[in-house]
């Protein structure tokens, strides 16, 4: 297993669109969440150990958000050839054994993350109304194994930020987490790889 960091997208940065399916074959947009004060895109998938380590804290966490308005959406884009654990029928499943309330959509062509600059699952985007980027990197400093609980404190501070309409800190962690599984045409550099 390789572990990655967060490639950290420029602050800033405005969202890139999308138009992707979730496993009953829906098509999402970024125009779907348009009234939202701010918007989560999530990179996750089903195998990876790193989101399963944070998955039940992360659906607490975009619960309370949604009830304020917050718009979430996670996308996979493993190859699923080679994972096929990560497959649409798969994601169906996982996404409603474990409660998700928010989109799950699948990125076949790759083409969504390499737009986002995606290295890791899981990975956070914040978006402001303006959907402009205003934090990247990880959900909190807790990991498998290092005994930190799951807190969600990272994404918690910026999500109250913006809807405080205050800027959120420029303090930003990467996440780390197991490598999106490139398909052979998509490998991009090694960089941010990390032995495991």
């Amino acid at each position: 297993m390789v572990m990655m960091s967060s490639t950290m997208l420029p602050l800033g940065t405005e969202a890139p669109g999308f138009c992707l399916p979730d496993p009953q074959g829906k098509l999402f947009s970024l125009t779907d969440f348009r009234e939202a004060p701010a918007l989560v895109v999530m990179f996750l998938c089903n195998h990876c150990p790193f989101v399963k380590h944070v998955r039940r804290k992360l659906v607490e966490l975009v619960k309370k958000y949604q009830a304020k308005g917050v718009g979430f959406v996670a996308i996979s884009s493993n190859d699923v050839e080679a994972y096929p654990e990560d497959s649409r029928e798969m994601m169906g499943q996982y996404a409603k054994e474990y409660g998700f309330t928010f989109p799950y959509l699948y990125d076949e062509t790759q083409e969504v993350a390499k737009a986002y600059s995606a290295a890791c699952t899981p990975e956070f985007y914040v978006f402001d109304r303006e959907r402009n980027l205003v934090y990247r990197g990880q959900m909190d400093d807790s990991r498998p194994g290092n005994n930190r609980p799951v807190t969600g404190a990272d994404l918690r501070a910026a999500l109250q930020a913006v809807l405080a309409g205050k800027p959120v800190s420029p303090n930003q962690k990467p996440s780390v987490g197991c490598s999106i599984k490139w398909k052979p045409e998509n490998e991009p550099s090694s960089f941010g790889e990390k032995a495991m």
